[in-house]
C-alpha cells in the first residue's frame, strides 16, 4: 500500500463542513470516553465501539440534530479509535490513559462510501462534494480517507494499492554515512547539505512565542484580545509547519535518490548506531542520546534537527518500492574510526573532521572515509 497527504484547496462553505465533520468527530469521542469511565466505575466493565455507538445514536443523536449535518462515518470511526487507546492503554506499556480531545487541537475524521478521484486534481467526497487539491493525483479506487488540519490548513490522505516497479542502477553498492554537518556523505562523493530548519527558525519562533504569551486569555479579558491571542496562535502553528515541511522536503529527496539510483545500501547513522538485528525505537536511540549529554545541549538539539529516525523509515520503504537492497550496518561497526584505504583503526573526536591516518598518512574527510568503509562492510 502505498499513502497519499496532500492539502486541500477549500472555499467558505468547504471549511465549514469540514470543521463540523471534525467537531462532531471529536464529541463522539469525548462522548464515549465519559460514557466508559462512568461504566467502568459502576460496573467494572469496558464498552465496545459498537455498544457505544448504539447508545450514542440512542441518547445524543436524537438530542443533538446537528450530528444530521454530517457523514455517519465521523463518529463512528472517532469510537473506533477510542476502542483501539484503550486496548493500547491495557495492552502496550507506557501508553498513557486516554485524553479528552480539545477544539483546534489535532483536529481530524474519517469518511468512507462515494470516494471518487476526477480527472486532474479533484476528489469527490461524501456529504462534502467535490473538493480541489493542490497536487494532481493518481486515478485509482479508494475505499476512504482521512481529513485532518493543521496550522488552519485542511489535508486529506488516503493509501491505495500499489505495485514497485524496480527502476535501473548506475552503482552496485554505495555507502551512506549521516551526520550534523552533512546530512549524508556517499560514497561516490555526493553530499547533501543539512538544511538545519530548526536552527535557522529558532529565533523567529521566540519571538512568536513570546507575543502568544504576552496575550490574554478570552475567558479574562475582552473578545478583541481573544482573537490577537488566536492571530498570534496561528502564526506560531505556520512557522512550526514551515519548519517541519522544510525538513520533511530534505529528507524526501534524500532517500528517493538513495534508493532509486544504487541496488545495495549500507547506512549508519552519526553516533547514534542503528541495530541491523531489530527495528529500534525513535525513544531508544534518538532521544536517549540527547538526555545522556545534558551539557551537550546544543549537539542533542543538532541532532534532533537532523531528523535520523525519519530518515531511517522513509529509506525502508523507499528500497522496497524501486527494487533496493537496505543493508544496515552493525551498531558497534567504527566506520568513522577505520581507514579505508589501509584498514587501520584509530580514535577519531568529534571535533576532528579530517581522517588522518596515522599509518599510511591517507588523509580524507571525515565523513566521507566513513561512507567508504560502509560500502566496503557490504563485501565483508
Amino acid at each position: 500500500m502505498q499513502s497519499i497527504k496532500t492539502k486541500l484547496k477549500v472555499n467558505n462553505k468547504q471549511k465549514t463542513l469540514l470543521a463540523k465533520h471534525a467537531g462532531v468527530a471529536r464529541h463522539a469521542y469525548n462522548w464515549g470516553l465519559a460514557a466508559c469511565i462512568a461504566e467502568y466505575q459502576s460496573t467494572k466493565k469496558r464498552l465496545s465501539a459498537i455498544t457505544l455507538h448504539k447508545r450514542l445514536v440512542r441518547e445524543v443523536k436524537s438530542q443533538n440534530p446537528w450530528y444530521y449535518e454530517v457523514s455517519k462515518c465521523a463518529p463512528q470511526q472517532a469510537l473506533r479509535n477510542l476502542e483501539r487507546a484503550f486496548k493500547n492503554f491495557f495492552t502496550i506499556p507506557k501508553r498513557g490513559f486516554p485524553k479528552f480531545k480539545k477544539k483546534g487541537k489535532k483536529d481530524s475524521f474519517y469518511l468512507e462510501g462515494s470516494i471518487k478521484i476526477l480527472k486532474g486534481n479533484y476528489i469527490k467526497l461524501p456529504r462534502i462534494g467535490i473538493v480541489k487539491t493542490y497536487e494532481i493525483l493518481p486515478s485509482v479506487s479508494i475505499k476512504n480517507v482521512t481529513i485532518s488540519k493543521r496550522a488552519n490548513n485542511w489535508y486529506i490522505s488516503f493509501k491505495y494499492n500499489y505495485q514497485p516497479i524496480p527502476t535501473a542502477k548506475e552503482r552496485d553498492i554505495i555507502g551512506v554515512d549521516v551526520g550534523i554537518n552533512a546530512l549524508a556523505t556517499c560514497s561516490d562523493g555526493t553530499k547533501f547539505a543539512n538544511v538545519k530548519a530548526y536552527k535557522q527558525g529558532k529565533k523567529r519562533l521566540t519571538l512568536d512565542q513570546r507575543r502568544v504569551n504576552k496575550k490574554e486569555l478570552g475567558f479574562l479579558r475582552n473578545a478583541t484580545q481573544t482573537k490577537n491571542r488566536a492571530k498570534a496562535i496561528k502564526k506560531l502553528a505556520k512557522l512550526h509547519k514551515k519548519i517541519s515541511d522544510i525538513r520533511a522536503d530534505a529528507l524526501h529527496k534524500l532517500t528517493t535518490w538513495a534508493s532509486f539510483e544504487p541496488q545495495h545500501h549500507s547506512h549508519r547513522r552519526f553516533e547514534c548506531k542503528w541495530n541491523a538485528q531489530k527495528a529500534v525505537r525513535p525513544r531508544d536511540d534518538v532521544s536517549s542520546l540527547a538526555e545522556r549529554a545534558p551539557r551537550h545541549h546544543k549537539l542533542a538539539s543538532a541532532i534532533a534537527d537532523c531528523g535520523f529516525y525519519e530518515f531511517k523509515r522513509q529509506l525502508i520503504y523507499n528500497c522496497e518500492w524501486y527494487g533496493s537492497e537496505l543493508v544496515i550496518a552493525d551498531r558497534f561497526y567504527p566506520s568513522s574510526q577505520i581507514c579505508s584505504h589501509c584498514g587501520h583503526q584509530q580514535k577519531m573526536p568529534l571535533n576532528v573532521r579530517t581522517y588522518d591516518c596515522s599509518n599510511c598518512g591517507f588523509q580524507s574527510d571525515r565523513d566521507f572515509n566513513a561512507a567508504v568503509n560502509l560500502e566496503n562492510y557490504v563485501n565483508k
